[in-house]
């Protein structure tokens, strides 16, 4: 966090960062935040940080440098990428600690997503403004959600199995959801192949045209359906061998989350060890 802010007062000092004297953001408070927010995320231990556009403030801020402009130039460098708003309110909202702090453990900005909230936070501060000066944060699940796909499918009785096999190659590289056989009987007592296809409704056209282009069908089927699904996400787990990553789950009252197949198949060849040796040792 502090190397972060370093950076920044290098950039904007035009020294190098062993030189930057820190200030403000050197006194006890600034520290206590720093490590108060960070006990705080490690027990909370969150799958996805979402924060709001940050509110910088407006005017000028009085600090060890003098009269300077909000943001201070500091935290308008770190803040670099990040949507943020001056508005009305004159003051300095967001500092360079909390900069680096939202900078750090945010995973993305924007609106307060779809979700279940358990419970609530509030950050008091104690200057006075015309809006409560205050940091709320909600902390919950991902709420249930459904959406609406296209299976299209169809019947395949006179294609070799490496064909079929490589239409749903194709099928995948063009952005299917998924694509599965299933042994089927047809007329006449012919072993067959029932190919389906899922996809988003505006999927549908192009992989229809690969469908007919890549087999040997004379019509496809299209079903529209809802699918219940699951909130996902994903982090890195750091690990002796390499990055791991985690795949994580949730919603509908449950959570679940596992490594990246690859990722342990990589550590497993590297090592030569089984696979459940290297989910053992990483206890995963």
């Amino acid at each position: 966090m502090y190397r972060r802010i370093a950076e920044a007062e290098s950039a904007v000092h035009n020294r190098a960062v062993d030189e930057i004297h820190f200030h403000e953001v050197g006194t006890m408070d600034a520290v206590a935040d720093v490590v108060g927010v960070c006990l705080l995320m490690h027990l909370l231990q969150p799958d996805r940080v979402i924060v709001s556009p940050i509110h910088v403030g407006s005017g000028q801020v009085r600090c060890a440098h003098g009269i300077l402009p909000v943001p201070a130039p500091a935290t308008a460098h770190i803040l670099r990428g990040v949507p943020t708003y001056g508005g009305t309110i004159e003051g300095e909202l967001c500092t360079p600690t909390g900069a680096a702090l939202l900078r750090h453990f945010a995973a993305e900005f924007g609106a307060m997503p779809v979700m279940e909230v358990q419970k609530i936070g509030y950050g008091m501060g104690k200057k006075e403004f015309p809006a409560a000066n205050c940091v709320r944060v909600f902390l919950g699940e991902s709420a249930s959600r459904t959406e609406e796909i296209c299976e299209l499918k169809c019947n395949l009785d006179d294609m070799p199995p490496e064909h079929i096999a490589f239409a749903a190659e194709t099928l995948l590289s063009a952005g299917a959801l998924d694509v599965f056989t299933i042994p089927v009987g047809m007329k006449k007592n012919r072993p067959a192949v029932l190919l389906t296809v899922l996809c988003k409704e505006e999927q549908r056209s192009e992989l229809t045209r690969l469908l007919f282009r890549h087999t040997t069908t004379l019509g496809v089927r299209v079903c529209r359906c809802e699918r219940a699904v699951l909130d996902r996400s994903e982090k890195i787990l750091e690990t002796p061998y390499g990055t791991v990553r985690i795949k994580s789950a949730s919603g509908f009252g449950t959570r679940r989350q596992k490594p990246e197949y690859e990722d342990i198949a990589r550590i497993a060849h590297e090592t030569g060890r089984s696979i459940r040796e290297v989910l053992d040792e990483l206890s995963l």
